[in-house]
């Protein structure tokens, strides 16, 4: 199954030969989500490394993924990893600049209109309440 996401690029890394017979590059996307950016690292891999070198950091991308997941027993203990496999990079305004796309031809949906069109007005911060250290699950 195929996800996108439209993010900026904010790191790209050099092609590394994990194996004689595999190598992945990989590259950080810096997707906004609310108040804090996201930024979510992806892998291209063998043949579909170059797909990044029509861009450069800062720019406006769509990224298509697949998302894989594998176990692997490491001293008995099983251990899992995740993977976000992209396989097409394009620019965020439409251009197909590289990758598969499974014979269709595929357009960026349309950026929303920005809310505030006055630029008198200024948003206000909302009063979240902070969370007590029994509602936190974040691991750091």
């Amino acid at each position: 199954m195929a996800y996108d996401v439209t993010g900026r690029l904010h790191e790209i890394f050099d092609e590394q030969q994990v194996s004689e017979k595999f190598r992945k590059r990989e590259f950080v996307l810096e997707v906004q989500d609310g108040q804090y950016p996201q930024h979510i690292k992806f892998q291209l891999t063998q043949d579909k490394g170059s797909l990044v070198d029509a861009f450069k950091m800062g720019d406006e991308v769509k990224v298509t993924f697949d998302l894989r997941g594998r176990g692997f027993n490491k001293n008995g203990q099983m251990l899992y990893f995740t993977n976000l496999e992209a396989w097409k990079i394009e620019s965020a305004g439409g251009g197909n600049a590289g990758g598969y796309s499974g014979g269709q031809q595929q357009q960026a949906a349309p950026r929303p209109a920005a809310q505030n069109q006055n630029p008198t007005l200024r948003a206000q911060p909302s009063a979240a309440p902070i969370a007590s250290d029994d509602d936190n699950d974040l691991p750091f």
